[in-house]
């Protein structure tokens, strides 16, 4: 691809990224948006489109996914240029903006930068029995949940995105089995309560001893610390034992940083010139961690850098119903 000249990058195409792209539309600037995923959403589409969200305003309740999706169409109202799949690995300060170096060796000249990367690069951590069944009924991720309809299904773990998937795939599973080694849970009480209300088989405190199947698994061994043992058919186990996260390249980029987040002041500036941050990796004090503030967050860098890329530009942008 040629390189790309743009007002604004944003880097993370999650939901603030979406929102501040559609953002920064509004307000006039031209905008590219660079995601390492070859698809928008970052975490709600990779770990949990299915699952409904109770915190976005406006909405009662919302599926991961159709909340990507709009964000997605109102972004694309402005016709921002999407770059998918490629991580930005280096950027190079100019008097007047920033380059970024792109990993398949695109550069975007851009104006300002808004950082939107949430937690970072995120991989799950492994099963540590059975990683040989990885893509031969083993998975970390269940973006199409209609993939396991109809199967006997072993979902390990006790965070939110284990009992979520559980919870999930009950009504189109033959059968939903969730192996925890604890009695207690860390997921959402409200969902815990959800799940042992449902016909969902809860098996605590169990770990997975063994995973059997040639070629692809047919059967999974759970056993107690007393060793007690059982033997359950299973097509498909989902492995939700959290993810281990770091920022990547940004993370060599000179930025100020506390505990792998970026400082940010209250217009969102980074110690960096023209570089601002948004959402779950930005960090100031009071910081909390909610997809609606992540709104606001990348509505308020936009205001900021607008009269940085085009000084007749205000930071007040007035009524949107007066534009």
């Amino acid at each position: 691809m040629s390189d790309v000249e743009t007002d604004l990058l944003i880097v993370g195409a999650g939901p603030t990224g979406l929102y501040g792209a559609y953002y920064a539309g509004f307000r006039g600037l031209s905008v590219a948006i660079i995601d390492a995923l070859p698809e928008v959403g970052g975490q709600i589409s990779a770990l949990y489109p299915e699952k409904a969200i109770y915190d976005v305003a406006g909405f009662p309740a919302v599926r991961g996914q159709d909340l990507v999706d709009a964000l997605h169409t109102q972004a694309a109202k402005w016709g921002p240029v999407m770059l998918l799949g490629k991580s930005a690995v280096g950027v190079a300060e100019r008097p007047d903006g920033i380059d970024v170096l792109a990993s398949d060796g695109t550069t975007v000249r851009a104006k300002a930068l808004l950082i939107t990367a949430g937690i970072g690069n995120f991989t799950p951590r492994e099963l540590p029995v059975g990683s040989a069944y990885h893509g031969r009924g083993l998975r970390y991720f269940v973006p199409r949940p209609s993939e396991l309809a109809g199967l006997d299904v072993v979902v390990v773990g006790g965070g939110d995105s284990a009992v979520d998937w559980a919870l999930g795939l009950e009504p189109i599973a033959r059968s939903v089995t969730l192996v925890h080694r604890r009695p207690q849970f860390r997921a959402h009480r409200r969902s815990v309560e959800e799940l042992h209300a449902s016909a969902v088989r809860v098996l605590t405190p169990y770990e997975v001893h063994g995973i059997g199947g040639d070629p692809v698994l047919d059967t999974v061994v759970v056993s107690t610390r007393s060793g007690e043992r059982e033997t359950l058919p299973a097509q498909a186990v989902v492995a939700a034992l959290g993810f281990i996260a770091d920022l990547g390249p940004i993370e060599g980029w000179g930025l100020e940083l506390r505990r792998r987040h970026i400082l940010v002041d209250r217009t969102m500036r980074t110690s960096l010139p023209r570089v601002f941050a948004a959402g779950d990796i930005a960090d100031y004090a009071g910081k909390v961690k909610l997809i609606s503030i992540g709104f606001g967050e990348a509505a308020l860098a936009v205001n900021h850098i607008a009269p940085l890329v085009d000084p007749s530009l205000s930071i007040v942008p007035g009524h949107s119903s007066d534009l």
